[in-house]
């Protein structure tokens, strides 16, 4: 946001709205409307002349200040010290300035600290109101719950984009998702959706807990075979658990690896003491991410910071491009057995290495879901 602003210079690249730098505009306050500190004003001011300050470096009239006062529910402390405000108090005048210039883009920096449970009610109220008028609201903030509530998209970072989805979407790839189903004839419905493929792990009580199908599958099922469901729901991981996920230790493990190569899956192994071959295997986090939310990756530098590679992508596109003709013959060793004349993906040379390099491991794979 303070890059938006002009407040931080970006390391690299710019920064604009509407195809300008925010510090060009003469009356920027009718462009973005900003709370990033709810006591970024002079507490000897009253809140009413702490606006007319601001209206008035922007040419906006004194009714604006009167309108804004009344619609964040300060007008009776209008002409009160803003430095004696409460926290709360202090973010509606906050609020107020934002909206002082009646611009077309909002950010708001933890909007709803301080604030009691009504005043929690009438911020979500108002920012869907605004955003209902055609208005870009741009929000942070720490507190999930609230988020998801009020939120119509997520955008998550760590310095970088890690996800952006609508909340549904969201939430809807997080891998804590189940429907939970009792049945007398839990039994027989288990029976049936693993033939379709669905993961069930049996439970006590006659209860399923079933991955991969949505509770309306599930409830057909058992209506169209005779069977009967005393009970039939969705249970989706939390805003919190989700972000967590995508933002936990395992976002770092991606920088933890010999030299210096990115986040990637691991190649084939054996060791002298075992009498077998191993994969060692886990997903390259950041681009497991994107492809969940619906974003195709060409190759694991586009997620990873710094555009560093899984180190067998390196590979494959390094001889890829030692043979551009083919005629070292080496190049065929790399082209994709299902698209000829085409470089093989990473996902193909492991989902090759999944079918083929360990007897059973697909079958073994599937039955563990």
């Amino acid at each position: 946001m303070r890059l938006v602003l002009g407040l931080d210079a970006p390391s690299a690249g710019s920064v604009t709205v509407s195809g300008r730098p925010y510090a060009t505009y003469r009356r920027p306050l009718f462009e973005v409307g900003a709370m990033l500190e709810a006591t970024a004003f002079h507490g000897g001011r009253s809140a009413r002349n702490h606006l007319l300050c601001l209206a008035l470096s922007n040419g906006i009239g004194r009714a604006r200040v009167d309108q804004v006062l009344d619609l964040v529910g300060l007008h009776s402390a209008a002409g009160k010290r803003a430095g004696g405000f409460s926290l709360g108090m202090g973010q509606r005048l906050g609020i107020a300035a934002a909206l002082l210039g009646d611009p077309p883009v909002l950010m708001l920096d933890e909007p709803v600290n301080g604030l009691d449970p009504e005043g929690v009610l009438w911020i979500r109220t108002l920012l869907k109101s605004l955003a209902a008028e055609g208005r870009t609201v741009f929000l942070s903030s720490h507190l999930m719950s609230e988020m998801s509530l009020t939120a119509d998209r997520l955008i998550i970072g760590r310095g970088r984009l890690i996800a952006q989805a609508t909340v549904e979407d969201f939430l809807s790839g997080g891998p804590g998702n189940f429907v939970r189903v009792r049945s007398p004839q839990s039994s027989a419905l288990a029976a049936l959706l693993e033939t379709r493929g669905v993961t069930v792990a049996r439970q006590a009580g006659n209860t399923l807990r079933v991955t991969g199908a949505t509770s309306a599958a599930v409830g057909e099922l058992a209506r169209v075979n005779g069977l009967t469901l005393q009970e039939l729901s969705e249970h989706q991981t939390s805003l919190e658990d989700r972000y967590m996920e995508l933002t936990s230790a395992a976002y770092f493990a991606d920088y933890i690896l010999p030299m210096g190569v990115g986040s990637e899956r691991h190649d084939l192994h054996s060791y002298e003491q075992y009498d077998g071959q191993w994969i060692g295997f886990r997903q390259p986090v950041l681009r497991a991410a994107r492809e969940r939310l619906g974003s195709p990756v060409a190759d694991t530098r586009e997620v990873n910071p710094g555009e560093v590679w899984e180190e067998n992508e390196f590979w494959i596109e390094l001889s890829w491009r030692i043979d551009p003709d083919g005629s070292l013959g080496i190049r065929q060793y790399y082209e994709s057995p299902g698209r000829p004349g085409a470089q093989l993906t990473v996902d193909q040379y492991y989902g090759w290495m999944f079918e083929h390099s360990v007897p059973g491991c697909r079958n073994a794979l599937r039955s563990r879901g």
